[in-house]
């Protein structure tokens, strides 16, 4: 058995098991993905929304956080980091319009990352929880009432949701409103694994207490919501998700834009694995499933780019040799006895993976019957399962070599 042949197998294994993992985990709580606790009391929360440049949007963001229908809401923090637009200033016309709830803060200097807003505004909340809502987000009005419920169990630290894309205009909206329908659902499994691995930008809330005892958002870190993540985990707190709630983002309409957001999360979760690597196959969920989770993945994405590159080579140049060859020789370059239809056991590996990773897919996007998904037609699906995918490895590969060059940037 040649080194290439044991590559595939390898990962081939690791895409089975991955797919059985979340086939089974889906299986047994099934019945469990749409339910949540009641609320049993109404703990005080706060809300803090970092903004910057966001004119167009935060107005429609403070609107829907006003619209969220939870009694315990105390306090809407919204924090300008020195705007070079008109951001502020709505800011403070929404203050004066609600003057019980909103509150406009500004940093004393421009800090040029969320996570510097986020924790100035967070030390103005003295609730029992604090929400962080980004400035081109909308939760839905019933979000917090599906949350909050959890914190009901003093383990758990924090809470997500489902982010779903606003706009779905352009086709790079499309593909990427079925890429966060997939990463939502993906979470909601792992959540069955206390295995929530991040409390993304657009919804989360956590325990306040256990929020400041821990250190509050890493400003050095690219995705401090991934850092902050792990060090609850770490500490063998919990993240649970409720899957019924929502909240509606603005995702890049352009590629360019899109490709630089996919290098600062990657460069960012590089940043995370690097500072938790001593948990690596260690007792905790973060050691023991987390963490080789991350490093599969990428492994098997630095291997699907590699194998693909490799073989492109290779069948160029040997294409190169046989028509150089047969023009030398004056032979076909082709019969019919040289074409080979027995499948290999690679090659049915290879298909039974395509089938799989397609159910889940399907499985993941139309498990709810919303409108949002109502356009989504068979060409984005295939575009994003055979086309879009692709460009995953290459992202990884870039953000790899930013890393090493220690190029930060938001």
């Amino acid at each position: 058995m040649d080194v290439l042949t044991i590559i595939y197998l390898f990962y081939a294994f690791i895409g089975f098991y991955f797919l059985f993992l979340y086939f089974l985990v889906y299986l047994k709580n099934y019945n469990k993905i749409f339910s949540y606790p009641k609320l049993t009391k109404i703990y005080s929360l706060s809300v803090v929304v970092p903004c910057y440049n966001e004119e167009k949007s935060i107005g429609k963001t403070i609107e829907s956080i006003l619209g969220v229908d939870y009694k315990g809401l105390k306090k809407i923090f919204v924090v300008d980091d020195c705007s070079s637009d008109n951001s502020f200033k709505i800011i403070q016309e929404y203050a004066k319009k609600y003057p019980e709830k909103v509150v406009a803060l500004k940093t004393p200097k421009n800090t040029g990352k969320a996570s510097g807003s986020k924790n100035y505004g967070a030390q103005f909340a003295d609730t029992e929880l604090v929400a962080f809502v980004d400035a081109d987000s909308y939760p839905s009005k019933d979000s917090l009432q599906k949350m909050v419920g959890y914190f009901d169990d003093s383990k758990v630290a924090a809470v997500t949701a489902p982010i779903l894309v606003q706009k779905r205009e352009k086709f790079i909206e499309k593909l990427q409103a079925i890429e966060y329908r997939l990463i939502a659902f993906s979470r909601k499994i792992l959540g069955f694994l206390d295995s929530i691995y991040v409390t993304p930008g657009p919804l989360a809330i956590y325990r306040k207490s256990y929020f400041d005892k821990l250190g509050r958002f890493d400003e050095d870190n690219l995705t401090e919501d991934i850092e902050l993540t792990w060090r609850l985990l770490s500490k063998g707190y919990r993240i649970e998700m409720s899957f019924l709630a929502k909240v509606y983002t603005v995702a890049p309409d352009l590629f360019k834009d899109w490709y630089k957001q996919r290098i600062r999360w990657n460069v960012g979760g590089i940043q995370t694995i690097v500072k938790y690597r001593k948990f690596f196959a260690k007792r905790g969920i973060l050691g023991s499933f987390v963490l080789p989770f991350f490093v599969f993945s990428w492994v098997i994405g630095l291997l699907g780019i590699g194998i693909l590159i490799y073989r492109g080579i290779r069948r160029l140049i040997l294409h190169f040799l046989v028509t150089q060859y047969s023009i030398t020789a004056q032979t076909a370059i082709l019969t019919l006895r040289d074409i080979n239809l027995n499948p290999t056991t690679l090659m049915i590996f290879g298909v039974a993976l395509v089938i799989l990773s397609t159910s889940y897919s399907l499985l993941a996007i139309f498990h709810l019957k919303e409108k949002e998904f109502k356009n989504i037609r068979l060409f984005s699906f295939v575009t994003y399962s055979f086309i879009y995918v692709l460009v995953y490895p290459v992202i990884l590969v870039t953000s790899i070599i930013r890393y090493f060059k220690k190029i930060r940037s938001w």
